[in-house]
């Protein structure tokens, strides 16, 4: 017979004392010397029946426990050097423990028991809100700004609480009834002189994060600033539109509290039927809906607080073209050329004169051509005109705008006759270019060496050319083919081919032409190979 433990699971049996099978046994609980070691648990195919440990005064009759065996199986002694488990109370229950190093024996399979439900992770809150700071303070307000937080949770963000507290008080309260997901936000109904701690929290489904705090409680006090008009910087110069244009011009400001705005022109106030003013906090927008050239001149505008004050000054004006020019006429006309002169317009349409345009017209063909742009001057002379052609002439004004609208045309016309003239050539005196040969480089003496072909030059001149002839000591030489002897622009070059000892000596060039001869010698020697 073998003896059953307790499943190695959850309760295992209590080890009881050996002892022999009687018909009527009483149960003991076990002694700490015998009892089962935690190290190693008895087979779960042995295992014995729960139950409870009865009290040493009345043991519980054990009819349905079979007998014990005397030597039960696979049953380790305990080591010497481990202190025996002691026995649980009444009614508790012992995990067994393998021992280390042995295999834990197969073990059969419990009872089924229903498995409890894994509980689901649980989400973390969002992080902490970044960078919080005051944007701006006023004696009953300020205005808070972060950055949305690192992490906000895979529920998403579901918005911010504003928290504040007064300083040196400990109540903490939310002055936002509901999240918003601004990060911007303004505190109102403050009281001048209170010092405010304020807080942020992030807040989602998972919870709320840990509040982004400013370190130093908020001043409730209004923060002065001197007034400073920013012009900008196109606006600093003169400021021109055409006639029917609209003006929109935005002039920002700064100044605390927020200073008086005032605007007139040339020190008198504004016509407000036709300019409109509106004022903000932050600037001022100045508005024609249709701009006249009365409304050309110099505007002041001033921003004032208290006895503080900036002033700026616009200057505006309103531009149109110009008129015509005035009394244009034809002063002359002689060969292919025509002069005209001109005034001035009478209406230079509230801007300076750049120019004028010339055109022209020939009578054939009726179109008209430009011959000047951007004149400068009021008369002008046109020149390259066609011979037997009929020209009329007029003129445009030119200011910012462009071209007046009409042209000022001369009243005559110019025509353009055939003059006649005879061709007379300039008469040249000959010169006479008779010359006797003469040499401007003489020859120079030289040394060569023998085999190494050598050259000979001079230069002469004359008219007419003179005859080059070549002698060696005082001999003509003719066709040789030893000598090779060329004339170029006056200079004279003789080749000696590949000399030897007898090709040294006096070598003479002479030039002759009709009106003489001249002559020039050198000395060649040839000297051995080296």
């Amino acid at each position: 017979m073998t003896g059953k433990s307790a499943p190695p699971a959850k309760k295992p049996a209590p080890a009881v004392a050996k002892k022999k099978a009687v018909p009527a046994p009483k149960e003991e609980t076990a002694p700490k010397e015998e009892a089962a070691p935690k190290e190693k648990a008895a087979p779960k195919e042995e295992a014995a029946p729960k139950e409870k440990a009865a009290p040493k005064e009345e043991a519980a009759p054990a009819t349905e426990e079979p007998p014990a065996p005397e030597h039960p199986l696979e049953q380790p002694t305990v080591p010497r050097d481990e202190p025996a488990p002691t026995p649980t109370e009444a009614g508790a229950e012992v995990t067994p423990v393998p021992a280390e190093g042995s295999p834990a024996p197969p073990a059969e399979p419990p009872a089924p028991a229903p498995e409890p439900k894994p509980e689901k992770p649980k989400e973390e809150p969002p992080s902490c809100p970044l960078s919080l700071a005051v944007e701006e303070v006023t004696e009953n307000s300020f205005t808070l700004t972060w950055k949305a937080p690192e992490q906000t949770g895979r529920a998403g963000l579901d918005g911010y609480v504003v928290e504040i507290c007064k300083d040196g008080s400990s109540d903490w309260k939310a002055v936002n009834q509901e999240p918003f997901l601004s990060t911007r936000y303004t505190i109102p109904n403050l009281s001048s002189g209170d010092k405010i701690h304020v807080r942020v929290k992030a807040v989602s489904a998972s919870g709320a994060s840990v509040p982004a705090t400013l370190e130093q409680p908020v001043l409730i006090r209004e923060i002065l600033q001197l007034p400073k008009i920013r012009m900008p910087r196109h606006l600093r110069e003169t400021y021109i539109r055409r006639v029917g244009d609209a003006v929109n011009i935005m002039i920002p400001f700064q100044g605390k509290p927020q200073p008086e705005v005032s605007w007139t022109k040339e020190g008198q106030p504004l016509d407000t039927n036709r300019i409109n003013i509106r004022n903000t906090a932050r600037d001022t927008i100045f508005y024609i809906r249709q701009a006249q050239r009365g409304d050309s001149g110099k505007y002041e505008f001033t921003v004032k607080i208290n006895g503080a004050e900036d002033r700026a000054t616009l200057h505006i004006q309103v531009v149109e073209p110009p008129g015509p020019p005035q009394n244009l006429k034809l002063v002359d006309v002689w060969g292919f050329n025509v002069a005209l002169e001109w005034t001035p317009p009478a209406d230079n349409g509230n801007s300076e004169i750049k120019g004028y345009r010339v055109q022209k017209s020939d009578k054939k063909s009726g179109k008209w051509f430009t011959v000047l742009e951007r004149c400068t001057r009021t008369s002008c002379t046109i020149s390259d005109l066609i011979i037997g052609n009929t020209y009329s002439f007029r003129v445009f004004s030119e200011n910012i705008c462009g071209l007046s609208d009409s042209a000022a045309v001369a009243s005559g016309v110019a025509h353009i006759e055939k003059t006649k003239s005879t061709y007379q050539p300039e008469k040249i005196p000959q010169r006479d270019m008779m010359e006797p040969p003469k040499f401007t480089q003489p020859l120079t003496d030289r040394t060569t060496t023998r085999g190494y072909s050598t050259h000979l030059f001079c230069s002469v001149r004359g008219f007419p050319q003179p005859k080059i002839i070549w002698l060696k000591n005082q001999m003509e030489i003719r066709e040789d083919p030893k000598y090779i002897a060329l004339i170029d622009q006056g200079v004279c070059s003789l080749e000696i081919r590949k000399p030897g000892p007898f090709d040294g000596g006096v070598y003479t060039c002479k030039a002759v032409n009709p009106l003489g001869e001249a002559s020039v010698d050198c000395r060649l020697d040839v000297k051995g190979e080296i």
